[in-house]
């Protein structure tokens, strides 16, 4: 019998959509219908905040979002959260502070934007913005925080944490950005994918997870096919089954019409 997945994980962006953008092109969305079309849960599995991403669910037939990447969980159907997991980014911010100077922070408010520490590029935060102090910044916890390394390279700030150890919270960095994203320990797409497949009574050996970044290794590893995008870096298609065409040639769609044709 021919292997067909029951559930696929798909990052957004440098996956479905190139970085930061809300536009998928149609031969993705065609791809991802005719999968849901068949019986098979599609699940958006994001590093994006709530806010980021329902624009983007709001054009796929998507049965599951976990968000943050999987801090928060998003029900598409009754526009609940339902599944949100926080944690004191205090003393993330100060040890990144004693490490790098022309650092900004933001944590998210799901659902309505963040709340920042200096001033992000345009575009890189979604939703409503208020810039804040320290400590109200730090007074409610939060399920993401995230962190722009101002004129610098994701190689330097990849290079300047080298060493850098977070007690208590799980972080990757960006390969197109200087940017850091921290989570609440314990949480990343392939644990919280797991939980969720458990749920649905689908087996590992039964998703196929598409992603870019290092935020999805762990979802790569966990799925029975865990394909890299042509664009990753070493690191993550070293951790994949296989690797796709680029974001840029519609690289998620050409391994779905595989199965979905």
């Amino acid at each position: 019998m021919t292997w067909r997945p029951r559930l696929i994980a798909l990052d957004i962006d440098g996956t479905l959509t190139p970085v930061g953008s809300n536009d998928m092109a149609p031969a993705v969305k065609a791809a991802i219908a005719r999968a849901a079309d068949h019986g098979t849960h599609v699940v958006l599995c994001t590093g994006r905040s709530l806010i980021g991403t329902t624009p983007i669910a709001a054009q796929l037939p998507v049965a599951h979002t976990l968000c943050s990447n999987g801090a928060v969980w998003w029900d598409p159907l009754t526009k609940e959260v339902t599944k949100r997991t926080t944690f004191d980014p205090g003393p993330t911010i100060k040890a990144l502070q004693a490490l790098l100077t022309d650092v900004v922070f933001a944590v998210e408010l799901t659902g309505v934007g963040s709340l920042s520490m200096g001033s992000f590029l345009p575009g890189d935060l979604w939703g409503v913005t208020s810039e804040v102090t320290f400590e109200e910044m730090v007074a409610t916890p939060t399920p993401r925080l995230v962190m722009r390394w101002l004129d610098h390279t994701p190689a330097e700030l990849s290079f300047a944490l080298r060493e850098l150890a977070l007690p208590g919270v799980e972080w990757s960095v960006d390969h197109t950005e200087a940017w850091l994203t921290a989570v609440p320990a314990d949480i990343s797409k392939g644990a919280e994918l797991d939980e969720l497949a458990a749920q649905l009574g689908v087996r590992p050996e039964d998703a196929l997870a598409i992603g870019d970044g290092a935020n999805d290794v762990e979802m790569l590893r966990w799925a029975g096919l865990g394909v890299a995008m042509g664009q990753a870096p070493e690191h993550v298609k070293a951790a994949a089954d296989e690797v796709a065409p680029t974001v840029l040639e519609d690289g998620a769609a050409q391994v779905i019409n595989r199965y979905f044709p």
